[in-house]
Parts: C-alpha cells; sequence; structure tokens
C-alpha cells in the first residue's frame, strides 16, 4: 500500500462522508460545494506534483477513503 500524506487520506474520508450525506439529502447546495472543493483539493494535491497520479494510485487513495479500509483506523477522524 502507497503511503498518502495524513491531510490528502483525511480529505478522501471527508470527500467520501460528504458524497454519503448528499446522496441521503440531495439537492444540498452546501454539500454539493463541500464535494467540489474537497475533488480540487485532492485532484490538486502538492502529493500529485511529484508524481503523477495513476489509476492504481487513485484506487488507493479511495480505499483509504472507506471506513472499513485497511490503514484507515491510522487516520484522526
Amino acid at each position: 500500500m502507497r503511503p498518502f500524506p495524513d491531510d490528502l487520506a483525511r480529505a478522501q474520508q471527508d470527500w467520501r462522508a460528504t458524497y454519503r450525506r448528499l446522496a441521503e439529502q440531495p439537492g444540498r447546495t452546501e454539500l454539493r460545494r463541500r464535494l467540489h472543493r474537497l475533488s480540487a483539493q485532492l485532484y490538486f494535491h502538492p502529493y500529485w506534483q511529484q508524481r503523477r497520479p495513476s489509476p492504481a494510485a487513485w484506487w488507493e487513495l479511495r480505499d483509504l477513503g472507506r471506513p472499513d479500509a485497511p490503514g484507515s483506523e491510522r487516520l484522526p477522524r
């Protein structure tokens, strides 16, 4: 498993939680805006400036966003 910076992994967890909340409460403008901001934060994170993100890297990062994913217990919430 790739070592992602904690702030990048936390942003992915926040993205996933926001996406779930938006699915439960569709039409919430503040949730859509938060999801958009988090998406930009994930995509333009300095970590990706050093290495071009591969599909596998994105997949691993998304897995870190899952609450039941291995390694997610080490991240502060």
